[in-house]
């Protein structure tokens, strides 16, 4: 049997298969369609088909990763936000728009919020009230909502959302307007209890609200993407990656597909973990350098950093998000600093006249100018070829033209008075500073010192920047995985489906039963189990972890706690102040201790991709000279087949390493060896 993964991005799509019979490995990478993602999608398959004479009838599991909810939100041309409308509590319709006093440009006198995603004629209110208890202080009126029903008809809304306060404790009003709404409608309906049910209005209202916004927009795409799938002979159901770092069923991607937002950059960090797992590494610092961006995660004592909640559709500075820029969405997602530098990262000259790299990106179309598809603008990967570190994409079947590159990289250096090399160089060496501030991000920033982790790279530029970007940053070890440029799609098939619950109330935890807490643990368990059973999915070996969100009486923000079994109040008050100690470098003991919410994490094991060892002979090492340009000077340097070399292979740099997916550099200072694995480590000298 077969199994598939597909990671669409934002410069070319990569589909990685793994027959389990066989323990084939099938590679493909094609160049993206942002306009259309799900026909490079189908070209994937459709070339998996033809190169690899496989039967897509065979396909026994299909995974796919997509950023078409972050694709909307950035504005991509071909994108629209469909008209949204919003259901709340009388007197809070512009809680959208009051949100929180982050000022994320302080000095700013004509800074503006972002826009509110719907406008305030939308913003629909009705006579109902539950109190901070959860006692009904007004029932809802069923003929108020039959009456905006009718409105939203009127106003040819595509989608709504359903927020009213204090819902989080008791939604039986909520309950009530989503099941009339959608009965009188046929509009899909997004109610917060679903979604987010945890205190703070705004927060829950932005989740809800950029749910109900990428519900018919994630239908249409999957709608799409399954009728080709069908069309291609692939018969089994979809599944997605979420921005937790574990596999969904497509019902959980429609009805939630805030769960997967930030699906694609999360499965590179898990791939990762899993990888880094079988190594025997515990802390590992993940690169993803593709076409348009770089993304940095950290895995600490073998487990990826999640954050709690995201902001979406924001502005990102120095790879940190800018609070408040953007429409908050409280869902657990994978730790990520993002930076403008890929492959297709644009060189050019600033208005000081000094060398800028980014923020802009060539993308797909045209992309660098090498690729010869009308891209005049210089690029990474444009430097990496006039320095001779990269020749072809995609095992020679994808030239790079030189003489564009040179052209393009020769008009900046006029523009500097400078030598075309020289830019190039420095190019890279910005690019590099860029990706630097990422891993600071995800390490220092997070109290945890780069130079104990081991750099793992990845993506289709990753490997020729790795080395010399952990010499910067202080790491000593990189690791270069099978099929770099495909990882993203490798750690899909390495992950577990994982589901997220959760349920908000406000308790002092000294005050509350033990009893009390463990019941709640035990119903959110059975109800969770049950919804699972009831999709088909095979729960018999699922793992469910148990968590507190935990604060000192008085505190504004929680940390997550993970609770044993039974329910022990003392020790977990105890384990909360160990970590508060450890995040805030003090602790209160003694002080009230509040839970803001109960947390569940069902975690169903599935089969995982088996690498391939490497062979054992070293006469096959397929090697040839060429002129490469390291620290100033051209050396003469071998350039090897990856698919060549040996368990056990070493050799020091200067070395190129050429593969399918991707290309290594190995600088002068470096040792490469390949391990059972058929990794490649590199270990500086």
């Amino acid at each position: 049997m077969l199994h598939v993964a597909v990671d669409v991005g934002g410069t070319f799509t990569d589909l990685v298969g793994f027959d389990d019979e066989s323990g084939e490995i099938y590679a493909v990478k094609v160049r993206s369609t942002p306009r259309s993602p799900e026909q490079g999608f189908l070209r994937s398959l459709t070339l998996l088909a033809e190169k690899h004479r496989v039967d897509l009838s065979s396909v026994k599991t299909i995974i796919h990763v997509n950023t078409i909810g972050t694709n909307l939100l950035r504005g991509q041309v071909g994108l629209e936000i469909p008209k949204t409308a919003l259901l709340t509590t009388r007197g809070f319709r512009d809680v959208l728009e009051i949100g929180r006093q982050n000022r994320p440009e302080l000095y700013n006198i004509f800074y503006s919020r972002p826009k509110p995603l719907v406008p305030r004629e939308l913003r629909l209110e009705v006579d109902e009230r539950v109190d901070s208890r959860g006692n009904v202080i007004k029932e809802l009126d069923v003929a108020e909502v039959d009456e905006i029903a009718e409105k939203l008809v009127a106003e040819k809304v595509e989608t709504v959302a359903v927020s009213f306060l204090e819902s989080y404790v008791n939604p039986v009003n909520e309950k009530k307007a989503k099941q009339r709404l959608e009965e009188k409608t046929r509009i899909p309906v997004t109610a917060s209890y679903e979604v987010d049910p945890e205190h703070r209005e705004y927060e829950r209202t932005s989740t809800t609200v950029v749910n109900a916004v990428l519900k018919p927009v994630v239908s249409r795409y999957f709608d799409a993407v399954m009728r080709r799938l069908g069309e291609v002979g692939v018969k089994t159901p979809l599944q997605i990656m979420s921005s937790a770092g574990g596999l969904v069923d497509i019902r959980e991607s429609l009805d939630v597909p805030v769960a997967t937002i930030e699906s694609g950059p999360a499965a590179g960090v898990i791939g990762a973990a899993e990888l880094a797992s079988r190594l025997g590494i515990r802390n590992i610092i993940s690169l993803d350098m593709g076409g348009t961006t770089a993304k940095a995660g950290a895995v600490v004592d073998g487990q990826p950093l999640y954050v709690p909640e995201m902001e979406v559709g924001g502005k990102v500075h120095m790879g940190r998000m800018v609070k408040g820029s953007g429409y908050p969405v409280r869902y657990p997602s994978v730790d990520l600093a993002e930076v403008s530098a890929g492959g297709g990262t644009i060189i050019d000259v600033d208005e000081s006249g000094g060398l800028m790299v980014g923020p802009m990106s060539a993308g797909a179309d045209p992309g660098p100018a090498c690729y010869g598809y009308g891209g005049t603008m210089a690029t990474i990967t444009d430097a990496n070829l006039v320095l001779g570190r990269v020749e072809t994409l995609l095992g020679g079947e994808f030239v790079l033209r030189k003489d564009l590159a040179d052209a393009a990289v020769g008009r900046v250096a006029a523009k500097l008075g400078s030598d075309v090399a020289e830019v190039a160089s420095a190019a890279l060496a910005l690019v590099n500073h860029q990706m630097a501030r990422a891993v600071h991000l995800v390490s220092l920033e997070r109290g945890y010192n780069p130079a104990d982790f081991v750099l793992m790279a990845f993506g289709g530029a990753g490997p020729m920047h790795a080395a010399e970007l952990a010499q910067q940053i202080g790491i000593s070890t990189v690791v270069v995985p099978p099929h770099p440029g495909l990882f993203t799609s490798l750690g899909l098939l390495m992950t577990d489906f994982r589901y997220t619950f959760v349920r908000g109330f406000i308790r002092n935890v000294s005050q509350t039963s033990e009893e009390d807490f463990e019941n709640i643990f035990a119903g959110m368990e059975a109800d969770a189990l049950n919804r699972l059973r009831d999709r088909g999915l095979d729960i018999r070996n699922a793992v469910v972890l148990r968590s507190l969100d935990m604060r000192y009486f008085g505190q504004g923000h929680e940390l997550e706690v993970r609770v044993d079994r039974p329910f022990k109040a003392g020790e977990t008050i105890n384990v909360f102040e160990n970590l508060h100690e450890a995040v805030y470098g003090f602790r209160h003991s003694g002080e009230t201790v509040e839970a803001t919410a109960a947390r569940l994490t069902v975690i169903i094991p599935r089969a995982k991709i088996r690498l391939k060892q490497p062979g054992t002979g070293r006469e096959n090492v397929k090697s040839r000279v060429r002129r490469v340009y390291f620290e100033g000077e051209w050396l003469e340097t071998n350039a090897v087949k990856r698919e060549t070399l040996p368990m056990g292979y070493s050799a020091e740099g200067p070395l190129i390493v050429e593969e399918y997916d991707s290309t290594t550099v190995v600088p002068p200072g470096w040792r490469l060896e390949v391990d059972g694995l058929g990794c490649m480590v590199m270990k500086k000298v």
